[in-house]
């Protein structure tokens, strides 16, 4: 690989290499809990070690680190998988810590044997107490000396059923004094009656997490663990549990630590995610207002906007929060080239060009996307009454408003150059309708003069004989604050943006009706939205992102 291109983890890769780790030796993984769907900072970890396996030829797994069935879920496998898929990778096998329940419990059982395990039979309370605090060492548990057979009767026992929750733990037997609390005998196994998603009721004791992720890896033979930094305290307990596996006569995991993803305006804990959905802010996993996989799907962002921000984002040691308007401008600027131009208005008034032919339909060309040359053109049909955006006209406007008044003329899009003539009014003075004379000569595309005069202003239409009738869901940002879990203590959801979900009716050219639901497209001078679902009396639609960033930090 190129030194320049190397990031830090490339960098312990080739070291490894260079002091003699084969080629065929290299294995990543993506070792995710099915507790909750995948979010924004997962594709991070997703293109780092599947982007690694690409450039090494090595294989990724897929390993499902299933050791809590009291929050894990086969939906929640089901949705990881898809995310995966739709982000463009395949792993090499699929595997789940669940099944390497009898070798875990086998190596437990040597580690007692070995006087490095021991059975507690204090509560969780009582354990926590005696743990200490970082600056002041932890004390040993009264169980601590139990002896190889008893604590291998015990955990016997455990395995069968014959104790209650909460009853018996297995420790590994450490250091209470360990500067790094982790190592102050952690809990390695506790009793847990609930029913698995893949081993049912096989097991009623069930390994923590840093004792099966380490064991994990060396079955499966990966050679580079990567972690986000959280789990650098972690290293020191992920090595002592290999060692105290030794000997070791194959490949020894390495664990690595990166930056997590931080995004603003963002949560990123699974376990506040799940508290929005609980309290009905959201409407679930993939509500297009979530920073999940599946609600970034809906919402219409692509996997290659998203494999192009976290590659811009890039590998790091040291967290920091990125803007999240560096992800927008990444959906922007994939969309922008690939998806067709069409007009929508979303807050419509009616506008009648008075000497344009009554009954007269017009069919006028209109180029689908000016960046994609094979995109061609499409027909949309002009008429007398046409529907333009509200905000598109005023009765009185000074020199820097360049969209429709009276006296003034501005263009419509691939059509004609309009004058405003003037309005009409309910009784409460609300425009209902604008009237308009056009100059037949302005034709765009035409080779007249007229159609090469300039004005400042176009605006998009639809003819209102032709426009289909649609409804939009329109996203905004989910949080007000720039740093919504800034404060770990406090509950994210104080900072919902109240005006993070509004929904608008409105016309769309009739060329988008044969259109199918996931279909994207760009609203002239409006934004990018994606086709959510197709019914007989409209087509509803989901706003992706807008043309520019408009966001204003409060």
């Amino acid at each position: 690989m190129s030194e320049k291109n190397l990031n830090f983890i490339e960098h312990i890769i080739e070291e490894d290499i260079s002091s003699g780790l084969p080629l065929a030796k290299l294995r990543f993984r993506f070792p995710p809990e099915p507790n909750g769907h995948l979010h924004i900072g997962h594709v991070k970890a997703i293109c780092l070690n599947f982007n690694l396996g690409n450039t090494y030829n090595a294989p990724v797994n897929l390993r499902f680190d299933d050791t809590n069935p009291a929050k894990e879920e086969a939906q929640y496998v089901k949705a990881i998988k898809k995310d995966i898929e739709w982000l463009g990778f395949q792993w090499d096998k699929e595997c789940y810590a669940s099944d390497y329940f009898p070798q875990l419990f086998s190596w437990a059982k040597d580690l007692i044997n070995k006087g490095l395990a021991y059975i507690d039979s204090q509560t969780s309370k009582q354990i926590s107490k005696q743990k200490g605090t970082p600056t002041q060492p932890g004390r040993n548990s009264p169980f601590r000396d139990r002896s190889v057979d008893e604590n291998l009767a015990i955990f016997q026992e455990m395995k069968a059923g014959k104790h209650q929750e909460g009853s018996h733990v297995l420790r590994a037997k450490i250091d209470m004094s360990a500067p790094n609390m982790l190592l102050r005998d952690p809990v390695m196994y506790r009793i847990v009656y609930k029913t698995h998603h893949r081993s049912g009721d096989d097991w009623c004791i069930y390994p923590m997490y840093d004792w099966t992720h380490g064991e994990s890896d060396y079955i499966e033979q990966v050679s580079h663990s990567l972690c986000s930094l959280e789990f650098k305290p972690h290293r020191e307990l992920y090595d002592w549990f290999l060692d105290a596996l030794s000997p070791l006569d194959t490949i020894r995991p390495k664990q690595r630590e990166f930056a997590r993803l931080n995004l603003s305006y963002t949560v990123m804990s699974k376990r506040k995610l799940k508290a929005l959905i609980d309290q009905s802010y959201v409407s679930g996993w993939d509500d297009p207002r979530m920073p999940t996989i599946s609600g970034l799907r809906r919402r219409g962002y692509t996997p290659e906007s998203l494999q192009n921000f976290v590659n811009t984002a890039g590998v790091a040691k040291r967290d920091n929060l990125i803007d999240v308007s560096l992800l927008e401008f990444c959906v922007r600027d994939h969309l922008n080239k690939i998806v067709p131009r069409v007009m929508a208005v979303l807050n419509p008034v009616k506008l009648t060009i008075k000497n344009y032919p009554e009954g007269q339909t017009e069919v006028l060309k209109a180029e689908n996307n000016p960046e994609d040359e094979n995109a061609g053109f499409r027909e949309v049909p002009f008429s007398r009454c046409l529907y333009i955006e509200r905000e598109d006209f005023k009765e009185e406007a000074n020199r820097k408003f360049f969209r429709l008044t009276l006296g003034k003329e501005v263009r419509l899009k691939n059509a004609y150059i309009i004058k405003g003539e003037d309005v009409l009014k309910d009784t409460e003075g609300n425009i209902t309708e604008i009237i308009c004379s056009y100059d037949p000569l302005s034709k765009s595309g035409s080779r007249t003069e007229e159609s090469q005069r300039k004005v400042k202003g176009t605006l998009h239409w639809v003819s209102r004989a032709d426009a289909q009738p649609i409804k939009v869901n329109m996203y905004d940002r989910l949080f007000c604050v720039e740093e919504p879990d800034k404060n770990k203590d406090e509950d994210p959801a104080q900072f919902i943006n109240p005006d993070s979900f509004s929904q608008v009716q409105g016309y769309i050219e009739p060329a988008v009706v044969s259109a199918s639901a996931g279909e994207k497209f760009q609203f002239q001078r409006l934004g990018y939205f994606i086709l959510e679902e197709k019914r007989d009396e409209h087509l509803l639609f989901n706003k992706t992102v807008g043309l520019r960033d408009t966001w204003k930090k409060s």
